[in-house]
């Protein structure tokens, strides 16, 4: 009942500026919109929040398997390490740039010295660590930083199966003498060896601007 009474009280409000004037379809409208903005809650926006990245990060994720497994079926693993080397944050960069947000990988095993954690993703990465040694949940997080207007949202990032051991596996048995040689040229401090399937192979971390999640509500 506020609610609408609010809403009359502005429209009559609108009405009265002119004796003669009439309020146009799109004043209601405007009104309307404004309306709507102003109950949005923080918890409403986060949770929106959340949502979008996870989908952010889904689609990220399948691009990169997607043309991993291609280079892979075209030139073997050692190529896609060529590959992953030249192509995959330029396809990160894409989807950053599709949704107005940035989109990276963070990893204390990083292979590319590029995902290396920053300080905001330290901490929640070392959460992720904790929880994995110690068998817990790792559910994806949402963060709020520069006074609100910039979430962080993360996910674990896992190994998912046998194939990315050829890259992230045990050097001499299930990485090969040739891949770990690609390795060794590209990357000369890789940490991203000796994992096993279900490991924690670090996070992905968006930033998202509130006002784009916002845009979207």
């Amino acid at each position: 009942m506020k609610k609408i009474f609010a809403f009359l009280l502005t429209v009559t409000i609108l009405a009265s500026c002119g004796s003669n004037e009439r309020v146009s379809k799109e004043v209601f409208e405007e009104v309307n919109k404004s309306m709507e903005v102003k109950k949005l809650n923080e918890a409403d926006i986060l949770q929106a929040g959340m949502k979008w990245g996870d989908e952010i990060s889904t689609e990220a994720q399948q691009q990169l398997v997607s043309a991993l497994q291609k280079a892979i079926e075209e030139k073997g693993v050692p190529g896609a390490i060529q590959f992953c080397n030249v192509e995959a944050l330029p396809i990160l960069a894409e989807v950053s740039q599709k949704y107005g947000v940035t989109v990276r990988r963070a990893s204390n095993k990083y292979r590319n010295p590029a995902d290396k954690p920053t300080e905001e993703e330290k901490g929640i990465l070392e959460a992720y660590e904790y929880n994995a040694e110690n068998e817990l949940p790792l559910d994806p997080s949402i963060q709020k930083f520069e006074n609100g207007e910039v979430y962080l949202y993360t996910k674990a990032i896992k190994i998912p199966n046998g194939m990315c051991l050829n890259c992230h596996g045990q050097a001499g048995t299930e990485i090969s003498a040739e891949t770990q040689k690609a390795l060794s040229e590209l990357y000369p401090e890789d940490k991203a060896t000796g994992h096993k399937i279900g490991d924690l192979r670090g996070m992905w971390s968006i930033r998202i601007p509130k006002k784009e999640v916002v845009k979207k509500m």
